[in-house]
């Protein structure tokens, strides 16, 4: 059912509203990037928006295989890689973009005193040799059949790195689009190169002030963390572009494994078993989602097709909670803790009442993105909900669960500290084919399912709204903002 004071909100707003007109594009977000600094990006803005400021080494095609970004690449032995620069490259201030630039990024990531969270994915590289200004040769530790698939980070200048330049406000890439301006938080100014456009990235927090000024052409587009009853009135806006495409984002509850309470697996299967996922996706989502078992799907692959999944069962879930010690005098409680979007906040109050239904006490605590953000690498957290999106490369695995990548080392942020949980990541890298490490990764899945240290949710679809003038975006599965680069307005 539609929330009538969606609608209400929407036409008293419109009719005190003036038409604006403006040059340019403007696109709506409904959080600000944290860092244009690709070494430190982990958010999902800030990974969409240094995609659009920066060139990469390597790229994936529509298989989740890896391919030539701005370079080619021989495997010499299993512990030696050669790349070679397959362009010609210039970064926005105009000097060409070398392997002693490429060795430089990577070789800053690697620095602990940088403190990169993406350190850990690439710990295998022992060093690197630049043979000429084009081709650079990486040696590993061991052998990976996943290395070229994990060269995913923007490539920076070595001259201002050198310099300790502060990307984080004033980025220098190569990328198809040049940092302007970030005069206030909530706006980011960028150019498109090739034509010299403006596009205009606005923080608008409340998705139904997004969707009134789309209507008021205050902005020209906006893509997803909008609720199905938006989506669903827009649709019938004849005079606005709606276009969807099912998601990658994977969204699920993670726990701090050192907690007393959730720390215990019990306790996480009853909260599992408390969730009515399927009822969620229906009425809440409108249906614009996937059940999720794990981070990737079962096409993928390295994805598992063998993980049944937790259906929703009340009784399985008090059982759990009995064997775990609690009672209907013994209740535990949980803080649970997510942002103050408010689509985020009616999610995270479902969850809150089907637990309070098996006997779950959820205390919920909501924040701005980026206070909530800093919480959650920091540690500072029982139970919260977050979505990874982006994820094409099984070294997630490694990055999220293995006990190398616990902060500042990766993103391992609810410490999971298991020892067979590592030797399913060590041994799928250490894997001759990919088939022997598709087959390691669908063990480990189905262990991370068994062990719970994340509940997978579901998978959100991507939804694109744009004017009518608007035309040429692509929208991508795992939602980034690519398709900026072709886009264009009718004349």
């Amino acid at each position: 059912m539609k929330s009538v004071w969606v609608f209400l909100v929407l036409a008293l707003l419109l009719g005190c509203t003036q038409k604006t007109e403006h040059s340019g594009f403007r696109f709506g977000l409904a959080s600000a990037p944290i860092t244009l600094d690709p070494r430190f990006a982990t958010d999902a803005t800030s990974t969409r928006m240094n995609r659009l400021l920066y060139q990469r080494l390597v790229e994936f095609d529509v298989d989740m295989q890896p391919i030539p970004g701005i370079a080619t690449w021989q495997r010499l032995t299993d512990q030696h890689y050669r790349f070679f620069l397959n362009r010609n490259a210039l970064f926005h201030n105009q000097q060409t973009l070398t392997m002693a630039d490429v060795k430089a990024t990577y070789e800053s990531v690697l620095d602990p005193k940088i403190g990169s969270p993406h350190r850990a994915s690439l710990s295998m590289i022992t060093s690197m040799t630049i043979m000429d200004e084009k081709t650079l040769d990486f040696h590993l530790h061991h052998k990976d059949l996943m290395f070229p698939g994990r060269l995913l980070l923007g490539i920076l200048p070595k001259e201002q790195l050198l310099n300790e330049h502060v990307f984080n406000r004033q980025p220098i890439g190569s990328g198809s689009f040049q940092f302007k301006a970030w005069p206030e938080s909530g706006k980011l100014l960028l150019e498109r190169r090739r034509d010299g456009a403006l596009f205009e990235f606005l923080k608008v927090k409340d998705p139904t002030v997004r969707v009134l000024k789309m209507m008021r052409r205050e902005l020209d587009m906006i893509q997803n963390d909008l609720q199905p009853e938006l989506v669903a009135y827009l649709l019938e806006k004849e005079k606005l572009q709606v276009s969807t495409i099912g998601g990658t984002r994977f969204s699920y509850l993670g726990f701090n494994i050192e907690d007393p309470v959730v720390g215990q697996e019990k306790v996480r299967k009853a909260i599992a078993y408390a969730l009515d996922r399927e009822t969620i996706i229906k009425y809440v989502f409108g249906g614009a989602a996937t059940l999720a078992n794990a981070i990737l799907k079962p096409d993928h692959w390295a994805g598992a097709s063998n993980i049944p999944g937790y259906i929703y069962d009340p009784a399985a879930a008090r059982r759990f909670l009995q064997d775990a010690g609690y009672s209907s005098t013994n209740r535990p409680s949980v803080e649970y803790k997510t942002s103050s979007d408010p689509f985020r906040i009616r999610l995270a109050t479902i969850v809150q009442q089907q637990l309070a239904e098996v006997g779950i006490d959820v205390i919920l605590k909501t924040y701005d993105w980026g206070t909530f953000y800093g919480d959650i690498k920091a540690g500072r957290f029982q139970m919260f909900s977050l979505s990874w999106v982006g994820i094409k490369n099984p070294d997630i695995f490694r990055y999220a669960f293995h006990s190398a990548s616990i902060p500042p080392a990766g993103a391992n942020r609810g410490r999971f500290d298991d020892q067979q949980a590592d030797q399913f990541i060590d041994l799928a890298d250490q894997a001759s084919t990919q088939k022997e490490q598709a087959e390691y990764y669908a063990r480990l899945q189905y262990y991370l399912w068994q062990h719970l240290p994340y509940i997978p949710l579901w998978y959100e679809d991507n939804v694109f709204i744009s004017q009518p003038d608007i035309k040429g975006y692509t929208l991508a599965q795992d939602g980034n903002y690519d398709g900026l680069e072709q886009v264009y307005r009718l004349n």
